[in-house]
């Protein structure tokens, strides 16, 4: 029973010894025939190969030993190892001195090592691994630059800086971005103010003293007489009392006046741009601006205003998006004067916002408070009169105004294909010139055109008529 087990233990060691050696065992097995070699030694770095030869050698030797290293197990066979990576060669001599072969050792990286480690990390990827000369060759299509990029850097690190890329990435890689530019202004504008004027007659000498609209004998007569006083400001809400009493003259007005306006702009471009590179979109104009140059000169540039975009889209997954976006809203605001005043140009109220976001496909995000509020009031009257209670607000004149303006952006992209022409319609596609008949008889300026053939035709014979909204069953 003891000569069994130790006949057992041996027996695993031995097993164990030939297991811890896979790389020989593993590695590539050249045979060296007569007169020549088949094929090109290939060593995988920090692993070995095995080289036999068909007749006994006496004496071998290697070009460059920091390249590979060898040592003999037999009169018949060599054992290489790879130690970095370049080429260099094998000789073989007979036990006479003649040349058995001159065989090309070529070390490269652990090919065996990466492409294990590209099926963990990348599965289902088809990413061809090739070495070519010192360095790592990857070719095939990939899903998505995330996946390019992840096996480029993998592949730097078995091979620094002796990377060639040849893959391409598949699927979708350009992007449609759907913007939609929305501003509410609104202003609203209130003023009260109060006019007060006496005049007199007397031994044909005239004096007149009045405040406001009523400051002048002019305006004094025309309120007594009831015609319009001019009040030099856009005012209707103008009310004038007056009368006179002999030589006296007397006349008050009240003017009152409240303003409320809104404005809606609005715009919503689509623009499409492949996988990193940029795309931008102008809705406005280009100002000119003067500017005098040292031989006394004058040269014009130009600058765009109105909504503005730019983006850069970059498809990093199978419908994950990185945006890089910058969107802008300006307009013309208050001049400027430059040098002695023979030139004025407007200057700019422009809104700016640039951020990077990243989401999928069809999914959207808001860009809100830009939010700009302006308030102003101003109150004028005539010193300690308009302190006077009750009575002073007729030596008092009050304007509030307060603008506000608020602008929203919201953006969408989306992974799109281009189509074929055909399968689109224009808005002009829907409309002809009208006949001499339609225009002179019938006083169309324009006559419907429907499409008969492609997508068009088929959208413009579709039957939107009938009931519509949603069904809900219990």
């Amino acid at each position: 029973m003891g000569f069994d087990r130790t006949f057992r233990a041996i027996l695993a060691g031995v097993a164990l010894a030939m297991a811890s050696v896979p790389s020989a065992a593993s590695a590539q097995n050249l045979r060296v025939l007569d007169g020549g070699v088949a094929e090109t030694l290939n060593v995988p770095m920090n692993r070995a190969v095995v080289v036999e030869s068909d007749e006994p050698f006496a004496e071998i030797s290697i070009a460059n030993p920091g390249i590979a290293d060898i040592s003999t197990l037999s009169d018949r066979t060599i054992y290489v190892l790879g130690k970095s990576q370049g080429r260099t060669t094998l000789t073989l001599l007979s036990p006479n001195g003649t040349l058995i072969a001159n065989v090309e050792v070529q070390v490269t990286p652990d090919m065996s090592e990466f492409k294990e480690r590209l099926r963990q990390i990348l599965p289902g990827e088809p990413i061809e691994v090739r070495t070519a000369n010192d360095g790592i060759v990857l070719s095939g299509t990939v899903s998505s630059a995330a996946a390019l990029d992840r096996a480029l850097d993998l592949a730097s690190r078995y091979a620094p800086d002796r990377v060639s890329n040849l893959m391409s990435v598949g699927g979708t890689q350009q992007v449609m971005l759907k913007v939609r530019f929305a501003e509410m202004q609104r202003s609203v504008t209130k003023s009260l103010s109060a006019s007060l004027g006496f005049g007199a007659d007397i031994g044909g000498v005239g004096a007149s003293v009045g405040t406001n609209a009523l400051g002048n004998q002019s305006a004094i007569n025309s309120a007594v007489t009831g015609d319009l006083v001019s009040t030099g400001s856009d005012r209707t809400g103008a009310f004038t009392f007056g009368f006179n009493a002999g030589a006296l003259q007397f006349a008050v007005m009240l003017e009152a006046l409240e303003n409320k306006g809104m404005v809606r702009t609005l715009a919503e471009p689509n623009l499409t741009a492949l996988s990193g590179q940029q795309a931008s979109f102008l809705a406005g104009g280009e100002y000119p601006i003067p500017s005098v140059q040292e031989n006394g000169s004058v040269m014009i540039d130009y600058k765009p205003f109105g909504v503005e975009l730019t983006f850069t889209p970059r498809v990093v997954d199978e419908d994950i998006i990185n945006l890089q976006l910058t969107a802008s809203v300006s307009g013309l605001d208050n001049s400027v004067t430059y040098g002695d005043g023979s030139i004025s140009v407007n200057a700019f109220a422009r809104r700016e916002t640039s951020t990077v976001v990243e989401m999928r496909d069809g999914q959207s995000f808001a860009i809100a408070g830009l939010l700009q509020d302006d308030f102003r009031d101003l109150n004028g009257q005539v010193p300690w009169l308009g302190d006077v209670p009750i009575l002073g607000a007729l030596f008092r004149s009050a304007d509030y105004e307060r603008s506000q303006s608020e602008l929203v952006i919201i953006v969408t992209p989306h992974l799109v294909s281009p189509t074929r022409g055909e399968a689109l319609a224009l808005p002009t596609d829907r409309v002809r010139p009208p006949s001499e008949k339609d225009l002179f008889l019938r006083g169309e300026t324009a006559a419907p055109n429907r499409p008969t053939t492609g997508a068009a035709g088929e959208v413009a014979r579709q039957d939107f008529t009938g009931s519509y909204g949603y069904v809900m069953e219990d």
